[in-house]
């Protein structure tokens, strides 16, 4: 069903993002319970958390709904922060078999995926359920700008710049540890091959903006080549103890998704 709030068009601030290598207890309580309002029976529910989590349930004389669900809660509780995003993907995998029961409500993947990141975003959980699939959430800004200018970009037919901005989110959503340089390396190639598109000049990046003064607007050049220098000492040529940050590393691919939206929209239409 819709809610009050939903046909109407309230929503509270969403809280800033806090957490990102964790999994509070107020998700791990929520998924068991968002899985059965999409559908999922209790005896599925079971299997599903106890396949991922690689433990065998218990099933001396433990059949009934209310014992199923406190082992499912307890599993969920034990088990490592990351093995419950785990769960969450192969919980949104199973209820996307689920038939339809009616159709004038969402499917189950759909509720499940819904209720899912309505208490990632309420907690400040810095994750979010995609088709199927969690990823990194980052700022309203940063959403926009990355992930639809990557879409954009996939539109205007630009493949390898959207696919470059699309490994570079997936670098940052890698679990247990995100891939950082791997992220600065792919956002920074993103902004570099969609410059040489635009221009043909195949110079690297710092130098192609220097080039070609009319591509960004002074004297921002000027700090786009700044940031070029800042990946490649963080994302290529990383030297002993200078591993970059999360909070870097994120910086790096929300400018390069700004920047490539922003080139983007100077694509001739077709």
């Amino acid at each position: 069903m819709i809610t009050f709030s939903e046909r109407h068009g309230y929503s509270a601030p969403e809280p800033d993002i806090t957490v990102r290598e964790d999994a509070p207890e107020a998700l791990r309580s929520a998924v068991p319970t968002a899985a059965r309002q999409g559908g999922m029976d209790f005896n599925d529910l079971r299997r599903v958390v106890c396949q991922t989590l690689a433990v065998a349930p218990d099933t001396r004389g433990n059949w009934s709904e209310p014992n199923v669900m406190d082992e499912v809660y307890g599993l969920l509780q034990e088990c490592e922060w990351f093995e419950v995003y785990d769960v969450i993907e192969a919980l949104a995998r199973a209820l996307s078999h689920q038939p339809i029961v009616r159709y004038d409500q969402p499917a189950p993947a759909d509720m499940f995926n819904r209720d899912i990141n309505r208490v990632l975003r309420r907690n400040g959980i810095g994750w979010q359920l995609i088709v199927g699939r969690i990823e990194m959430r980052g700022s309203e800004v940063f959403e926009v700008a990355v992930r639809d200018g990557r879409d954009e970009l996939w539109k205007a037919g630009k493949q390898t710049t959207a696919n470059e901005l699309h490994e570079a989110l997936r670098d940052l959503s890698r679990r247990p540890q995100p891939e950082l340089t791997g992220a600065i390396q792919h956002g920074i190639a993103a902004l570099e091959c969609l410059s040489k598109d635009l221009t043909g000049d195949k110079a690297t990046l710092g130098s192609l903006v220097k080039n070609n003064p009319a591509l960004f607007p002074s004297p921002l050049s000027d700090a786009i080549a700044k940031v070029y220098g800042f990946a490649s000492e963080n994302g290529r040529h990383l030297k002993e103890g200078g591993a970059p940050s999360f909070e870097e590393a994120e910086l790096v691919v929300g400018l390069s998704g700004v920047l490539c939206r922003y080139l983007g929209r100077k694509i001739p239409k077709p």
